[in-house]
């Protein structure tokens, strides 16, 4: 009797250990964007969002937004841009999670002499099926420099992002993120970049990214 039970207590263990060994923290991701902003006037845009991410080692879909919000410009050095997203995700296999996103994202951008600097601070509302709900803080300090001659509308920048949760009160990821930056003309901007995430909550939580965002001002 009691080797029966510690063979079912063996066999539970080491279920345990295979299935934390499956999922893996750490993933390497490919990641798209669309953003379609229409003038409405001078200092607001409509716009509409869409994102596709491959993840699972680029093998399939995980990742897939899509959404609409304004931006409202306040001069040269402050834009506000509300906007809403609905995510479907499925990180691992058999998890999938749906999400509506709030966001209110406040820029500040200003000049120091060959630089541009921006300091982006958002706030977050995540109704999430399944899972709990919860309001992030997030903060991205953004150094951007333009390269070559002045026709060819090229520029590099780093950036990094720290995310707050208040759900569980603690800062739960870092986004380290190179790039640059090429204006085709005044309808089209692409961004080409590396993405590095750290974070300690999510599964998978570590991510390697390389990163696309296509702008388009109709």
């Amino acid at each position: 009797m009691r080797r029966a039970a510690f063979a079912g207590l063996l066999l539970f263990v080491l279920t345990g250990l295979t299935s934390a060994q499956v999922i893996d923290q750490t993933d390497n991701q490919i990641w798209s964007d669309v953003q379609v902003a229409v003038p409405m006037t001078k200092d607001v845009d409509f716009n509409m969002l869409g994102t596709l991410r491959l993840g699972r080692e680029i093998s399939r879909p995980v990742d897939e937004r899509i959404g609409m919000g304004f931006t409202f410009r306040f001069g040269q050095h402050v834009s506000i841009a509300p906007n809403y997203l609905y995510i479907a995700t499925q990180p691992v296999r058999n998890r999938k999670q749906f999400e509506s996103r709030l966001s209110l994202p406040v820029t500040l951008r200003f000049n120091v002499e060959k630089f541009r600097l921006s300091d982006r601070n958002m706030f977050e509302r995540r109704i999430r099926r399944p899972g709990i709900n919860s309001t992030r803080y997030r903060n991205r300090l953004q150094v951007e420099h333009s390269i070559g001659s002045d026709k060819l509308h090229l520029s590099l920048y780093v950036a990094d992002e720290v995310f707050y949760d208040w759900s569980i009160d603690r800062w739960v990821r870092n986004r380290f993120t190179v790039g640059g930056t090429k204006v085709f003309n005044k309808h089209i901007t692409q961004d080409v970049y590396y993405l590095r995430q750290n974070d300690g909550v999510s599964i998978p939580g570590d991510l390697n990214v390389i990163g696309t965002t296509l702008r388009v001002k109709l």
